[in-house]
């Protein structure tokens, strides 16, 4: 069910646009998300502070870099759970670390991340929390484009969750 009032919050941050666009895993694309439009709107991150907080229960929060961290803070303090950040790699200085914040073996992380295209960023972000000991089984996405994401994730025993389809979020729009 398409959440109307996110849909129209994304679409007033101008987030949605038509054109020709290239994605970072080398796609080209008609129409593109531009979240730190979304990212950077104190209305549509109440918004999905708030969709999110519905679908977590006392998870740790995961967030990706860049996209998913502000995302992940917000819902941290919407929900009052901690969250951690993961990293696209260790980084090379200070700690090193690869995952940043507390992270206990066996601790349940749910990932929260901006756009799911092939779901790759939030399948590496999985592995590398899965490798410093947390149980990650879902992923938490403000738009699905519906590119392959799901299912990606889905062969690595990972669910999808998604506030907005590309379609939802597409159907009637201006372009």
């Amino acid at each position: 069910m398409a959440n109307d009032d996110l849909i129209r919050a994304l679409r007033d941050a101008d987030s949605v646009q038509f054109g020709e666009f290239e994605l970072s895993h080398g796609g080209t694309s008609e129409y593109y998300v531009d979240k730190y439009l979304f990212e950077t709107d104190p209305g549509c991150l109440r918004l999905i502070a708030r969709e999110f907080a519905s679908l977590v229960e006392d998870e740790k929060l995961g967030g990706v870099a860049l996209g998913g961290v502000p995302l992940a803070a917000v819902t941290s303090v919407e929900t009052d759970n901690p969250y951690v950040i993961a990293r696209k790699q260790a980084k090379e200085y200070g700690t090193g670390n690869r995952i940043e914040g507390r992270l206990s073996e066996g601790e349940e992380v749910v990932i929260v991340e901006d756009i799911a295209t092939t779901g790759q960023s939030a399948l590496d972000a999985a592995q590398a929390l899965r490798e410093a000991g947390a149980e990650v089984n879902r992923v938490l996405v403000v738009v699905d484009r519906e590119e392959g994401g799901s299912e990606l994730l889905a062969e690595h025993d990972l669910e999808l969750e998604a506030l907005v389809t590309a379609e939802e979020l597409l159907a009637d729009a201006d372009r």
